[in-house]
């Protein structure tokens, strides 16, 4: 195989990756392509390619496939699973359909329901050598992706389909490539390694679900399942119905802090994405904190809504392009715009401020200290006597917490800084964030 031939496209933030396949000729196919094409399209543009194939392997929940836009733009060839009745113009596939690619390559649909009914697999060969195989969400690096997305009344029958999905690509030869959707990172994985491909041979050897037979594999499986961002439950039918194809090139709109104050009273929500030291020292009242990182997409997906108007508050220095792409990629096109003159120009406009303190050590005898990080980080390891409560369900619980001294930690500091913005907005006064994880709480006195 052509070093080259496969490139993996990664988005880090959502623990993905989509692929680029060179199919010679300046031809390329697109696999599992998110709706933000930047980086694809960078690489495309780089090799000189053109993207002819847009494949989906099953209708994603954490982020709308870039297919149809591809489609639009490049005149794409949209191949997915016909069980996905998907509501635009594509190429459905079924189990061992096949279509032909430039220089002799083809593509072959496998059945692997489990993570999705609908899922399929591609294997990618070269006359009759499958040099690789694009597993989406059924075998993944260590592991195999969730199987809870669908319909909670029936995780456990799709447990059982992963089973036999799983196992009939493991029986692909040694040598063939795997190329996974999800990894390490993804809400749709419970693997926590930090490589995204392999080879089926590796997996065989090292993957612990491969060793298990299938009442074992289901169990550990379910048991493997955390949380998830609500955004979750809403893509795979917007997949299905095929995202809005966008034209132009998309903008926030400069909006005055006025204005933005008179749609905060409307209900719109004020999303602050600065850095977690800026927004302690000062933010606009009733701010959310979601500092712009990798993550950002998947907490804004979980926090903020997505049927209200959201307004952006950011530093200067930090990319509008990527603020507003990261919330299209997950379906949220209800930024109403940024804050024009970002915090200095709302300080200027005289609009209410507040602070929250912040702190790199505390005792944890000095205040309730809150724990917002998820339940197999917690169970890894936290502070004696902590609350936990995952970030994710801080809104729902803020009403029944009591304002006393509290200090809020995460691992690192931006989760804490989102969850005591969401319990100043309900009232709590006596919040400390900690700068830092388990480690930087004392808890006991030195003799």
């Amino acid at each position: 195989m052509t070093p080259d031939l496969v490139t993996a496209v990664p988005d880090r933030g959502l623990g993905n990756n989509a692929y680029l396949v060179d199919l010679g000729d300046g031809a390329a196919l697109a696999v599992d392509a998110s709706r933000d094409l930047r980086t694809l399209r960078a690489e495309a543009a780089r090799r000189g390619l053109r993207i002819t194939h847009a494949a989906d392997t099953h209708l994603h929940a954490d982020f709308l496939s870039g297919a149809v836009q591809l489609a639009a733009n490049e005149g794409a060839e949209v191949l997915a699973s016909r069980a996905g009745g998907r509501a635009f113009a594509h190429t459905a596939l079924e189990d061992e359909q096949e279509v032909a690619l430039n220089g002799g390559l083809v593509l072959r649909a496998l059945a692997t329901p489990g993570h999705t009914d609908e899922h399929l697999s591609f294997a990618l060969l070269d006359g009759d050598r499958t040099l690789g195989v694009f597993s989406g969400g059924s075998l993944i690096v260590g592991s195999a992706a969730r199987v809870d997305l669908v319909d909670p009344a029936r995780t456990e029958s799709l447990a059982r389909a992963q089973f036999r999905s799983v196992r009939r690509l493991a029986s692909l030869g040694d040598d063939v490539m795997l190329w996974p959707t999800h990894g390490g990172g993804s809400f749709c994985s419970a693997a926590a390694t930090g490589t995204s491909t392999s080879t089926v041979g590796r997996e065989r050897a090292s993957n612990p679900l491969l060793d298990l037979d299938e009442d074992g594999f289901v169990h550990a499986l379910l048991d493997s399942h955390g949380t998830y961002p609500t955004y979750f439950r809403r893509l795979g039918e917007h997949n299905r119905r095929g995202p809005d194809v966008l034209g132009g090139r998309p903008a926030l709109e400069a909006l005055p802090p006025r204005v933005v104050a008179g749609l905060q009273a409307d209900g719109a929500v004020l999303v602050d994405v600065r850095p977690i030291a800026a927004f302690a020292a000062a933010h606009p009242r009733d701010a959310l904190s979601i500092p712009l990182r990798g993550a950002f997409a998947s907490w804004l997906g979980w926090l903020a809504p997505h049927d209200r108007p959201i307004v952006v508050l950011r530093d200067e220095d930090q990319d509008p392009d990527e603020i507003l792409w990261q919330a299209l990629k997950i379906g949220y096109e209800n930024l109403a715009g940024e804050v024009s003159g970002g915090l200095a120009a709302w300080v200027a406009a005289g609009l209410p401020i507040a602070t929250l303190a912040m702190t790199d050590g505390a005792r944890a005898s000095e205040k309730r200290v809150l724990d917002v990080r998820q339940e197999r980080e917690y169970a890894a390891g936290h502070v004696a006597g902590a609350l936990h409560l995952e970030l994710g369900a801080v809104e729902a619980a803020a009403a029944t917490l009591a304002d006393v001294p509290t200090l809020v930690m995460c691992g690192h500091g931006e989760r804490a800084m989102s969850a005591a913005s969401i319990l100043q907005r309900h009232g709590l006064t006596r919040i400390t964030v900690l700068d830092g994880g388990p480690d930087s709480v004392v808890t006991e006195t030195a003799e």
